[in-house]
């Protein structure tokens, strides 16, 4: 199937591939998905470390299980992602928000 991703602001590909799944695509092409328009994306167990994703709309987006390490996820669109409650400390570093005690 060939798959499109386009920037969520001004509809301009960012990639365009073939592949089984959207999950396959997007890891693919992880380094280069800045302001991606991502919305409802089926992206549980992907490989997202070091991923830009800034800025991203990742509204909706099934994030279970998925390795955010290092990922840039600032300025993202996260509102009803899905992530489980093991990832909750990686998605805020991905946020850029500093865990103190």
């Amino acid at each position: 199937m060939r798959y499109t991703i386009k920037n969520r602001y001004t509809d301009v590909i960012i990639v365009e591939m073939e592949a089984k799944t959207l999950k396959e695509v997007v890891v693919a092409n992880k380094a280069n998905l800045q302001e991606a328009d991502l919305r409802k994306a089926n992206l549980q167990e992907a490989d997202l470390r070091k991923a830009n994703l800034w800025g991203a709309n990742l509204q909706w987006a099934d994030l279970q299980g998925a390795d955010l390490q290092w990922a840039n996820l600032q300025w993202a669109n996260l509102w009803g992602a899905k992530i489980k409650i093991t990832q909750k400390e990686e998605l805020l570093k991905s946020l850029g928000i500093e865990i103190v005690e």
